[in-house]
């Protein structure tokens, strides 16, 4: 593509890099310019512009848009997600439905480091979303690119982006009374607005004492898609109560701790193909924590290894939670 100063008599077919106004309205800025738009810049006494010419083998911007997105997202209903218009080289990708999504950082990396002229933007891997966020962001930057750096492109982003949905459509919550004390509602009504952004509904409020025995009949009861444990006392071993609990109906346990904070202290695991999540105690508060991004997860049916939540350690320091019984400073 060539840019830069053209005499209006030599620029029709191209793209206009500036607005101009004219007596009467005005040329927006990425216009083609056509034989009568010429006739209304040369009325104005202009002889030369600022202009795009596409060279041979050049793709225009809209079109360049429309089929990177497609290479990212080849079939967008199987995907879950919606490809908007092409417009000024922009093609926005929203979610169909709430969910978290999943993208290949390494495809991605490597289509942006092609061209600097072609570029996606993402949400973080892992993002929830709601039904139309915006998810990615397709943008060619210039009027035009090279037709062999998209195809490269389109090579290197392919089949990079989509959602996973919630699968996980119940769940429910036993809570632990220590010395008999009542837990209170906020921890079942601040779980269920956790649930209840990602479309899933949790199940009558579940009281039980903090010991071993009744908790692992509770949990083996439950015949909701995922179990939530949220003890009176915190959970501070891997053999503490919620977990043994869980081992003595039949589960097991596939991780306890975490390096972000809050929510150090949550451990989960399954029983049979249920996933049972232990949550810390700054859950009863609906800030942002650890067992945010486990449950996120494991809801949409997206494992999470002790690998996984050995790497959110990077970004893993979230903003304090006033309520906790011991802040981060004095």
């Amino acid at each position: 593509m060539k840019f830069g100063p053209l005499p209006v008599a030599q620029a029709e077919g191209a793209v206009l890099a500036h607005a101009i106004a004219l007596h009467k309205g005005k040329l927006k800025k990425g216009s083609v310019l056509t034989a009568e738009d010429l006739a209304k810049l040369t009325e104005m006494g202009l002889s030369e512009i600022i202009a795009a010419q596409l060279e041979p083998g050049d793709l225009f911007e809209d079109a360049a848009a429309e089929k990177l997105a497609r290479a990212l997202v080849p079939d967008a209903d199987r995907a879950g997600l919606t490809l908007g218009r092409a417009a000024t080289g922009r093609v926005n990708i929203t979610a169909q439905a709430p969910g978290v999504v999943e993208i290949l950082p390494d495809r991605i990396h490597a289509l942006n480091a092609l061209h600097p002229m072609i570029t996606v933007a993402t949400v973080p891997e892992w993002q929830r979303v709601d039904t139309r966020s915006m998810v990615a962001t397709v943008k060619i930057i210039s009027y035009a690119v090279p037709q062999a750096a998209l195809e490269a492109a389109c090579l290197a982003g392919q089949s990079a982006l989509r959602l996973r949905p919630v699968t996980c459509q119940t769940a429910d919550l036993i809570q632990t009374t220590v010395d008999g004390t009542e837990p209170g509602d906020k921890g079942h009504r601040v779980t269920q607005e956790r649930l209840n952004r990602m479309g899933a509904t949790l199940g009558a409020p579940q009281i039980v004492p903090h010991k071993i025995e009744p908790l692992a009949e509770a949990i083996r009861a439950s015949s909701a898609d995922m179990v939530l444990i949220l003890t009176g006392s915190a959970t501070s071993d891997l053999h503490d109560v919620a977990p043994e609990a869980l081992r003595m109906a039949g589960g097991e346990v596939t991780h306890y701790g975490m390096p972000v904070d809050p929510g150090n202290l949550l451990f989960f695991g399954s029983l049979q193909e249920c996933p049972v999540i232990g949550l810390p105690g700054c859950a009863r508060s609906p800030a942002l924590n650890g067992a945010d991004w486990v449950l996120e997860r494991l809801l949409c049916g997206v494992p999470v290894t002790p690998r996984d939540i050995a790497g959110m350690g990077v970004g893993g320091l979230l903003k304090e939670i006033p309520v906790r019984g011991r802040l981060r400073e004095a």
